[in-house]
């Protein structure tokens, strides 16, 4: 009988251990998307979508939230926030998206925008608080490389390689963080099954009235494609777009906070959204956004247009490409 009891121990450890071991639990992830959360100048209020966007995405239990910037409401030049001012709009931040999200276990992982950490010099302050900020914030994750945390670094999550850019500022990236970019994917891109890279300006334009705020950088994006790069994510420009360009899905963030955009060829301007993305063991992922006020409708893609034409880039609806 004692025999017998150790062979049925030994086998409930295995079973245990299979479980625990499983590739598609290590792998399968899901992860939900913020972008532009701030309202006018110096505001530190956040309308009520927000609130009901964040407790939607604590009921959906992601296992990582990525903000793609602008998510206080910085970038005013006459006059100058002062520290004040700006400590008092981070405090707001926090309590509406930040404190609830930590509460729920859900780590948020967060890239500079133009109105929270601008690189231009007259934004020096802001930047300062912003580092300051996140430094106080650090969420645990599985860091890559985070010497510049909380401008650019990597992570990881699952069998996913995260990127984080530091793309305040309109036009190229600069030479020494597209080195960085570089020799990141090649050291490390290859070990994970997908690599997301984000950040707050666009490669390409989406947006009306947006069409000159963007990186339009061909080196970056000869990068991402020999770096193996599967998605590129932005905010900035207000307008929901899941495109796809050349092996690569870019995914345009739609706002939640002031000035909902058109996107180019679009008469109506974009729903407030998040943006979901599940990936799976496989290597394969699925993007949706859910939309106002409820944040529990997906955005129906095929009311988006097929294809985003500009002088920069052709950028084809994410359901139409044919060399995926």
């Amino acid at each position: 009988m004692q025999t017998i009891s150790r062979v049925h121990q030994a086998y409930l450890i295995l079973i245990v251990l299979l479980i625990t071991c499983s590739p598609v639990q290590a792998s399968s992830i899901r992860i939900a998307i913020i972008s532009d959360l701030n309202e006018s100048y110096g505001s530190t209020e956040y309308r009520s979508n927000v609130t009901t966007a964040i407790q939607r995405i604590i009921e959906l239990k992601p296992d990582l939230v990525l903000s793609t910037g602008d998510m206080v409401a910085g970038q005013r030049l006459h006059p100058l926030l002062t520290r004040p001012k700006l400590d008092a709009m981070w405090k707001s931040f926090h309590h509406s998206v930040s404190n609830p999200l930590a509460s729920a276990n859900i780590p948020l992982a967060v890239t500079p925008g133009n109105h929270d950490a601008s690189a231009y010099a007259s934004f020096t302050l802001e930047r300062e608080i912003y580092n300051e900020q996140w430094q106080a914030r650090k969420p645990e994750l599985q860091y890559i490389d985070d010497d510049h945390y909380p401008f650019y670094y990597a992570f990881s999550a699952g069998e996913t390689l995260f990127v984080s850019l530091d793309a305040t500022r309109v036009g190229h990236l600069p030479v020494e963080q597209k080195s960085w970019l570089e020799k990141l994917l090649k050291v490390n891109g290859e070990q994970y099954k997908q690599r997301v890279v984000f950040g707050h300006l666009p490669l390409w334009p989406y947006a009306i009235g947006r069409e000159k705020d963007i990186l339009g950088d061909h080196e970056l994006e000869d990068i991402l494609q020999q770096g193996n790069v599967d998605i590129f994510l932005n905010g900035h420009h207000h307008a929901y777009y899941p495109g796809y360009k050349q092996g690569i899905s870019y995914i345009s963030q739609a706002c939640l906070g002031a000035g909902p955009r058109r996107l180019l060829g679009v008469q109506k301007k974009s729903k407030r959204s998040i943006t979901i993305i599940e990936f799976v063991s496989d290597g394969s992922y699925k993007i949706e956004a859910l939309s106002e006020p409820n944040f529990t409708t997906a955005v129906d893609i095929k009311e988006l247009p097929e294809r985003i034409n500009t002088k920069w880039a052709e950028i084809i609806r994410h359901d139409l490409a044919t060399d995926q």
